[in-house]
């Protein structure tokens, strides 16, 4: 008997921003909750897709229905809408290397972007991630593994304005710095040891920087995310996409 993770409450909350319901244009989908039960399954695995329990319907229609979706944003735009009540009065900001399969590589570039690089933790991916004050993700970037975190925090926090921000002292760069100031935010970011002129920041606020390392946890209990196996970056953003938007229904 397959095991599957969708309540009947979650899925209520889910129908509504699925393509191929009643009343959109086109052909309408086939059992839109067995088929993103199907992905969850193949998120929560780390299967091949070819591997997909029959119980679930053809391994490549539903593989291919994925990419289709993936192509039009579609697992983003699902994630958009949950992440809605996200509590960013308070955000940390942090990043994870994701080791790549070497299945993963050789994507050709007209394909699209691959976000892979190499790094002291071998091949792989960086998830560049923001975490509201509860702990959900609230924006996330993809890089190769060699990209350094703080490249990419003024992305996370682009169209965020929070009262603090919180991250390592891999982060403490002037322009982050003067950047989060520009939001009239407080920088809780500890100083590196070579500044010449040491600040001061808030120790017991620093503490709560814990949720991302936990949230970080959180989502690579779903081993598509874990591990990378997707050649392109695109899809293994869908997968990190629907893994957050599954942690927000919870």
């Amino acid at each position: 008997m397959l095991r599957l993770m969708l309540r009947d409450d979650q899925w209520e909350r889910l129908a509504p921003l699925v393509r191929g319901k009643a009343g959109d244009r086109g052909r309408s989908g086939i059992d839109n909750r067995l088929f993103i039960e199907a992905v969850l399954w193949i998120a929560r695995t780390g299967s091949p897709w070819r591997d997909l329990p029959s119980e679930f319907g053809n391994w490549n229609s539903i593989y291919v229905r994925f990419a289709r979706w993936s192509n039009k944003d579609v697992w983003h735009a699902i994630f958009a809408v949950l992440r809605e009540d996200a509590d960013v009065e308070e955000v940390s900001i942090d990043s994870t290397v994701i080791r790549a399969h070497q299945h993963a590589a050789g994507a050709a570039k007209k394909k699209g972007e691959q976000a892979l690089g190499r790094s002291r933790g071998g091949f792989g991916t960086k998830i560049h991630a923001c975490v509201e004050g509860l702990g959900q993700l609230a924006r996330f970037v993809l890089t190769g593994g060699q990209v350094h975190d703080s490249t990419q925090a003024e992305t996370l926090l682009k169209e965020i304005e929070p009262q603090a921000v919180l991250a390592d002292k891999a982060y403490d760069t002037n322009a982050l710095l003067d950047c989060i100031a520009g939001k009239n935010a407080k920088a809780v970011i500890p100083p590196k040891a070579n500044r010449k002129e040491q600040r001061e920041f808030d120790q017991h606020q620093y503490r709560n920087r814990n949720l991302v390392e936990r949230f970080f946890a959180h989502i690579k209990q779903f081993r598509r995310i874990a591990t990378r196996y997707d050649k392109l970056a695109s899809r293994f953003a869908s997968f990190v996409a629907l893994a957050a938007s599954a942690l927000w229904l919870k």
